[in-house]
């Protein structure tokens, strides 16, 4: 995937580096273009910052040996980044199994880069331009990785508050006033309390009081969430971009990633906010089932490096 999507890296551009075994990645070349029809980038036209595997992996093996060597590679990426060596960080996919198999109990990448980074917490925001008109999509997570059972707890004024000043500092990039849409956490929003009380007691309030504070954005909600993206929907289609937000602002992982992955699996991109540098990574995960055949899509991994390339 990676490789496929480097293939299309424009000339113009200083050349990448790619962090991780040089001869694994030679070898895993040298296989793929048996199978592949699309073409590949050489890794001998690109910079590697070469970290040797301990042991030869298989393609499409996962367990404690490439989960450790994939922790260790991220984590090497980013001291180049944070050393100025580089502009931006495009991660590919990771198997979090394989890094908890390794010792490496992190619910995914963006929690291990804020500790590397030395914040608190990292926003995960995905963003995808649509092919069939300019509209972008940007869709915040309220919260990340954590059972559905946990969201409720884990929500607060502040933490909305919070998460509405990231989501607006970023659509601010393309609007003077950016239009924002949250989210209901509740079916129908609450239905005015009958079908939970969040609404009610402390997210409406919430919205009402940071509406006040932040004149230069237009501020909805919360929507009934299974209607909240229709407009978004429509605008990804290239009618109506008007109907539609600058930015979503989900409150919790599946109610976000749902609408963003029908709409633009192959297009969306994650994008870590609230670090000091830029991080970009493709909207989805691993497929140790087709590793090695040369069949993997590659264009959400390709828009990553575009919009690394563009917002950096």
């Amino acid at each position: 995937m990676t490789l496929k999507a480097l293939a299309h890296w424009p000339a113009e551009q200083p050349t990448p580096l790619l962090v991780g075994c040089r001869r694994w990645l030679e070898a895993s070349y040298q296989t793929l273009r048996a199978c592949s029809e699309q073409p590949l980038a050489d890794p001998a036209a690109l910079d590697v910052l070469d970290q040797p595997l301990q042991q030869p992996i298989a393609a499409g093996a996962s367990g404690a040996a490439s989960g450790d060597a994939s922790f260790q590679w991220l984590t090497a990426a980013v001291e180049k980044v944070q050393h100025g060596h580089c502009q931006a960080l495009v991660t590919a996919p990771i198997a979090k199994h394989a890094w908890h198999a390794a010792g490496h109990h992190y619910p995914g990448q963006t929690e291990r880069l804020a500790e590397l980074a030395g914040v608190a917490e990292a926003s995960m925001l995905f963003t995808a331009r649509s092919p069939h008109s300019a509209w972008r999509l940007n869709t915040l997570l309220a919260t990340t990785h954590l059972p559905l059972a946990s969201v409720p707890a884990a929500l607060s004024p502040q933490r909305i508050e919070q998460k509405l000043n990231v989501l607006l500092a970023f659509c601010s990039r393309f609007s003077p006033q950016p239009r924002l849409t949250v989210a209901g956490l509740n079916p129908h929003a609450g239905e005015a309390g009958q079908l939970g009380r969040e609404e009610q007691e402390w997210l409406i309030p919430t919205l009402e009081r940071w509406q006040a504070q932040h004149p230069n954005a237009i501020l909805s909600g919360p929507l009934p969430p299974d209607t909240c993206w229709l407009p978004a929907a429509e605008a990804w289609q290239g009618s109506e971009p008007s109907a539609a937000a600058d930015g979503y602002l989900a409150l919790y992982h599946d109610q976000g990633l749902i609408p963003v992955k029908l709409l633009a699996f192959d297009q969306a991109v994650n994008t870590s906010l609230g670090l000091p540098f830029l991080r970009t990574s493709p909207d989805h995960g691993t497929g140790f089932s087709i590793a090695g055949r040369g069949i993997a899509r590659a264009d959400s991994m390709r828009a990553a490096l575009e919009a690394a390339l563009e917002l950096a």
